[in-house]
């Protein structure tokens, strides 16, 4: 498994709590036995009380010290649903529609971190993505001067020098059709993440073509995309339109694009879709032996992360010290 030694060096100095909303959950409850043996992390399960406490011992994990909040009887719910109000007042959201709206434990725990009840909140294990956005776009909400909630994996895999490769990859789960600015705000926020993760990026915009040497409207917004972050982030390394060999392949890269400082050294891949991403990065995880995490939600105004609906415990655990150490 990746280290995660910095973060959690970070938490134990600066403890949060996370939310998980579907508390009862073998593989949550797992996770959060882990956690609160480490005593870096403060796990927040929603749920029945007796429910989620007969099903940690009937499995055998330790969550003495969890806090457990049932959504159905909850002191503080009537204030959870005047703030709810008052978020989607634009709608015309009534307090009855809340009260049912609100019954749901993806909504009751954005509320939570709207609340300061939580730090930040994993959800997913058996909610579909759509079901953990939503109500983060919702609640949450952007942070100032961006438009989109974005998303990146972070693909690790050891080196033969014993040090981990480190890959990020963005956007390969929210953004079915991203513009050329919704791009340039996905660079800037998958750089962001990788640089949590001890990557010095160097950014590719990928397509089928390689500056210039392919045709069509698809390679037009990724030449574009690249040209506009290269405008809002002078610092970065930034190449584009590239194809994946001519962005990794140094050999590739002398032929391709000779003089670039990114070409044949890229570690932080913006994809044109999220076909593209969605695929790229699983033929990474499953064919080239990375370790994957994510997706991690990038752009939100608290850290909001979601998980596969056929994740393990491990990656529970792992998503869940990510989720904190970005909040």
């Amino acid at each position: 498994m990746f280290g995660f030694g910095d973060m959690i060096a970070s938490l134990k100095k600066n403890p949060k709590k996370i939310v998980f909303t579907e508390g009862s959950d073998p593989r949550i409850l797992e996770a959060a036995s882990r956690l609160l043996a480490s005593n870096f992390l403060k796990p927040v399960l929603l749920g029945n009380k007796d429910e989620i406490e007969a099903s940690a011992e009937e499995a055998g994990y330790n969550i003495r010290g969890a806090e457990i909040i049932d959504p159905t009887n909850y002191d503080r719910f009537d204030e959870m649903v005047d703030l709810f109000c008052e978020i989607r007042k634009s709608k015309g959201m009534t307090p009855e529609q809340a009260r049912k709206i609100l019954a749901g434990a993806n909504y009751f725990g954005t509320m939570l971190v709207k609340m300061g009840v939580g730090d930040c909140l994993l959800g997913g294990a058996t909610y579909s993505t759509a079901d953990t956005v939503r109500p983060a776009l919702q609640i949450i909400k952007t942070k100032p001067g961006n438009s989109i909630v974005s998303s990146c994996f972070i693909l690790v895999r050891p080196s033969a020098t014993g040090e981990n490769e480190v890959l990020a990859m963005a956007d390969c789960a929210i953004n079915l059709y991203p513009t050329e600015d919704e791009l340039v705000e996905i660079c800037g926020e998958t750089v962001e993440c990788a640089k949590i993760f001890g990557v010095d990026p160097k950014v590719a915009f990928l397509s089928y073509s390689t500056l210039g040497s392919g045709k069509g409207e698809d390679v037009d917004k990724m030449r574009n995309a690249t040209e506009k972050a290269k405008a809002k982030y002078p610092d970065l390394p930034i190449e584009g339109e590239l194809q994946f060999d001519a962005a990794v392949s140094p050999r590739v890269a002398r032929t391709k694009c000779p003089g670039s400082e990114v070409a044949g050294h890229a570690n932080t891949f913006i994809f044109p879709d999220i076909n593209a991403g969605n695929i790229g990065y699983k033929i990474a995880q499953r064919m080239g032996n990375f370790e994957a995490y994510g997706p991690i939600l990038l752009g939100l105004n608290a850290q909001i992360n979601d998980l596969s609906r056929g994740c393990n415990a491990l990656e529970v655990y792992s998503m869940a010290i990510i989720t904190a150490a970005l909040s």
